[in-house]
């Protein structure tokens, strides 16, 4: 089946005229959702609980803030931005009983949607734009003219509409400036859960704390270790980010290039692929999203264990000392605690 693809073009922000977004949550993706759309024209409003911190920030921006209940009722298309282990909760209580049939309700990650946590009312249209990127990269590439890929699904459409809707919206946080990739809720899910857990995150950092480990353990200094393992992974990551893994062979020398294709292979070899096979047949029969919802509902207590174990690591001392010596990595950065 052939990709389809949106750009701009293919779709019309007008589509969103005389209609309210509400955009609940102010994080990386809220934050970043709800700037774009004001900047594309479109009527916000962000909910959020009176308590939050986030209220004084997204005030400083310009934005209309209610609560998540005010917010609901009012707006015609709610998009989610909420983390997956809270979403469904405040849906509940506060979207489910001001939604109309008609409305529109959006999603970033289809994970509660795709697993029935979230089952939304069959009148509800519901669709998914969740951009390929964290929040701070889609907001600062649209104050750049730029844009950040994005996915785009649709899991309900009573009223027929539902893709011009979320074409409309992707095209509103500058999505459609690189791509509006269409897609359905399973496959995004499963597939964005798999590579975070088995390469983007899970496994780079545990491959990266491992190769730094090795190297201290065999004697040699904790900073060599560092650039070594982590921090020259950012370079290597934007040439394979520019122009492919070709393109970063290319660069590299041809003592790391043979290194690679020699060496690589006995890294992450059969055992590897049959751990990450597990770990997709977990994903797809749902064991994970229970999991994680089950701790959540358990106050946390082996995930802020781990949180904090990873913190204490002796790398991250080490490369906050080795940072504070590049003053320059501080300049455009992409999060700003203060802000968003």
């Amino acid at each position: 089946m052939a990709l389809k693809i949106y750009y701009d073009k293919d779709a019309d922000l007008g589509r969103l005229e005389a209609k309210t977004v509400a955009v609940l949550g102010y994080g990386s993706q809220g934050h970043a959702h709800a700037q774009n759309l004001k900047s594309s024209g479109v009527d916000v409003v962000v909910g959020l609980r009176k308590e939050s911190p986030s209220w004084a920030k997204a005030e400083a921006a310009g934005l209309r803030v209610l609560t998540p209940a005010e917010a609901s009722r009012e707006a015609d298309v709610v998009m989610m931005t909420l983390p997956d282990e809270t979403t469904a909760d405040i849906y509940r209580e506060h979207v489910e009983p001001n939604l109309s049939d008609g409305n529109y309700l959006a999603v970033a990650h289809g994970f509660n949607i795709h697993f029935e946590v979230i089952t939304p009312p069959e009148g509800v249209n519901v669709f998914m734009v969740a951009p390929k990127g964290p929040g701070h990269t889609v907001r600062a590439h649209y104050e750049e003219g730029r844009g950040v890929p994005s996915l785009v699904a649709v899991h309900q459409d009573p009223s027929g509409d539902t893709l011009e809707i979320a074409l409309a919206y992707a095209k509103g946080i500058g999505a459609g400036r690189a791509g509006i990739i269409e897609t359905n809720f399973r496959e995004e899910t499963e597939t964005d859960l798999f590579g975070e857990q088995a390469v983007l995150c899970g496994g780079l950092t545990s491959l990266m704390a491992a190769g730094y480990e090795t190297l201290v353990d065999a004697g040699y200094a904790p900073e060599m270790a560092y650039f070594e393992t982590i921090h020259e992974v950012k370079l290597i990551v934007d040439l394979i980010y520019e122009d492919g893994i070709a393109n970063m062979r290319y660069s590299v020398s041809n003592t790391a290039e043979y290194g690679d294709l020699t060496r690589g292979p006995r890294v992450i070899d059969e055992g590897v692929r049959a751990r990450m096979r597990e770990i997709l047949e977990e994903i797809q029969a749902g064991v994970f999203a229970k999991e994680f919802i089950l701790e959540n509902r358990a106050g946390s207590i082996q995930f802020s264990a781990l949180r904090k174990r990873g913190k204490a690591h002796p790398m991250e001392e080490v490369g906050a000392r080795l940072r504070s010596l590049m003053p320059w990595l501080k300049e455009k950065r992409l999060v700003d605690r203060t802000k968003n």
